[in-house]
């Protein structure tokens, strides 16, 4: 008997972009210029030693939930770093894992498609929170992931 089923916890938006995916990839892999997309995360850091989006590097983002509040830094770790391609990072509390944000480019005819997701590591209480009130902050996900990549097209597209 399972006392408790332990479904995945994911949630993504996709934009098209009309832009190389190489440039899009430098916006979403440079943390230091989340504040210009993100409504949650006004600013991010590499941690000493990390420079940049090496697979291993860890960075500071500093959150303003839901862009209200609470406010609090927040560790994360490049796990994916591949230009034009992906980047993705997980965000650590106590040292381990408990969500994961990727962004994925696919590049076509003039078009990237630009897919942001999360996906909540496999914590009982994050399932219970999510069970309670999943609901609201899937739909706050769900509008930051558009808010953020909305941002980003018009850089890119805007030539800023």
């Amino acid at each position: 008997m399972k006392l408790w089923h332990n479904p995945v916890v994911q949630g993504s938006v996709t934009v098209p972009m009309k832009a190389d995916p190489e440039r899009i990839w430098e916006l979403v892999s440079d943390v230091t210029r989340i504040g210009a997309y993100s409504p949650e995360t006004f600013e991010a850091e590499w941690v000493a030693p990390a420079t940049g989006p090496a697979v291993g590097a860890r960075f500071r983002g500093h959150v303003k939930r839901n862009g209200r509040g609470p406010v609090y830094w927040t560790t994360c770790e490049v796990t994916e770093s591949d230009p034009g391609r992906v980047f993705a990072f997980h965000v650590l509390t106590n040292g381990r894992p408990t969500n994961t944000w990727k962004y994925e480019l696919k590049p076509g005819d003039g078009v990237t498609e630009v897919t942001e997701s999360f996906q909540l590591a496999p914590v009982l209480l994050l399932r219970v929170y999510w069970a309670l009130a999943g609901w609201a902050r899937g739909q706050t996900n769900e509008q930051g992931m558009r808010r953020t990549l909305d941002r980003i097209k018009a850089q890119v597209e805007g030539g800023a």
